[in-house]
């Protein structure tokens, strides 16, 4: 059995059949055959290559191919081996998705055949029980098919652009911006150089000291402290006498304009009324 494994992908006619194939990558062998090989492909896993796990099986809507039903089995680690992953494929038409069941090879296969004719449309000759097992009994349509028309946007208009080549008013596309640390994908990875540059930001000036916003009004100059009333005037007994305040004053320079005070002529810091 593991020589077997070994062999592959070189021998996969000679244990597969004329119009098999087979790749490997990611320590996974890949076996396509066509739908008439698929009941004795999985019995040559089982058998020949000791693929006794059997994993799960589903399909994958390939629009202009059809659909590929997907089984993915293993053999069980052995003395000097460890597991031996094999994925097993096959197409069939959009217009008549039918394969015979997997379940006399794999019992296992039978849950997963029923919600792949729920979800696919696939149909499995002499499935033991193929009845729904997700899906409510009147649900019409197989969700996981491209051509399935989704509900909500039945319901509800997809607001804008949709994705690539839904939108029909030809409005300008919105700017995508990348988040922080995300390289641009034309200078990094395995698409760089093959990608339009995109536009350029444009730059931004930095303002000077004083300058004003954009937009908004110029700036205007800081409004001057006010002095006190005592700072400035001094106080009722050195304006009467005409006493100049003291020469440490700040406002020892500031000169008096008022009119001297006359005896007839109440200040204002007694209220109005004369003395």
């Amino acid at each position: 059995m593991t020589a077997s494994f070994d062999r592959l992908p070189d021998a996969v006619t000679e244990i597969f059949g004329e119009d098999a194939t087979a790749e490997q990558a990611y320590d996974l062998l890949t076996v396509d055959v066509p739908p008439a090989a698929w009941i004795t492909a999985l019995e040559t896993a089982r058998s020949a290559l000791g693929c006794t796990y059997f994993d799960w099986l589903s399909a994958v809507d390939e629009p202009g191919t059809g659909f590929r039903v997907c089984a993915h089995v293993a053999a069980l680690p052995s003395a000097g081996s460890g597991v031996r992953r094999l994925l097993l494929r096959t197409t069939v038409p959009h217009e008549a998705p039918s394969l015979p069941t997997a379940t006399g090879v794999y019992a296992g296969a039978a849950w997963h055949e029923r919600e792949t004719h729920e979800m696919f449309g696939v149909a499995f000759e002499d499935h033991p029980n193929l009845v729904p097992l997700l899906l409510p009994e009147n649900f019409e349509g197989h969700p996981l098919r491209k051509d399935f028309v989704l509900a909500a946007r039945v319901a509800k208009a997809w607001p804008g652009a949709k994705e690539p080549g839904e939108s029909d008013h030809g409005g300008p596309k919105r700017r995508t911006m990348l988040p922080p640390g995300v390289p641009d994908p034309n200078e990094w990875g395995p698409l760089k150089g093959q990608l339009p540059a995109a536009p350029a930001r444009p730059a931004r000036r930095t303002r000077t000291a004083g300058e004003a916003t954009p937009g908004t009004a110029a700036e205007t100059p800081a409004p001057r402290p006010r002095r006190s009333r005592s700072a400035s005037q001094g106080s009722a007994s050195q304006r009467a006498t005409g006493t100049p305040p003291a020469a440490d004053a700040p406002w020892r320079d500031a000169p008096d304009t008022r009119p001297p005070a006359r005896p007839d002529n109440p200040t204002p810091d007694n209220g109005g009324d004369p003395e």
